[in-house]
């Protein structure tokens, strides 16, 4: 089992920054990929960036440019640095662990909501 804890979410205003923490325990870190998803009220979970295990890196579309994934293999943590946010980007942030369909977790989640 992998526990992930979100934290680093909060209410900002549109053009602001935050900078979402993944912290992993309970397995092995270094030979998943990890990855941020986001699911706004009424629409589908999206993908907003991975990292694999050699750092390569996949982003979502629009988050391209703004938003950043790294990950601290030494701290066991992943991290989402976000900047110029808008007002959809306003989501439930959460941190995914995935090495197969059997070992594939999810954090609780944390809320980011951006309004001016």
């Amino acid at each position: 089992q992998v526990q992930l804890v979100e934290s680093g979410g909060g209410s900002v205003r549109p053009g602001e920054s935050l900078r979402l923490s993944c912290k992993a325990s309970g397995a092995f870190f270094d030979p998943y990929v990890f990855g941020w998803y986001r699911q706004a009220p009424g629409n589908q979970r999206e993908m907003v960036a991975r990292v694999s295990k050699d750092g390569s890196i996949i982003s979502g579309t629009s988050m391209k440019g703004r938003f950043t994934i790294t990950r601290d293999n030494a701290q066991n943590t992943v991290f989402l640095q976000m900047n110029n946010l808008k007002p959809e980007d306003t989501a439930v942030y959460s941190c995914n662990a995935f090495l197969s369909e059997r070992y594939n977790f999810w954090g609780q989640g944390t809320q980011v909501t951006v309004a001016s």
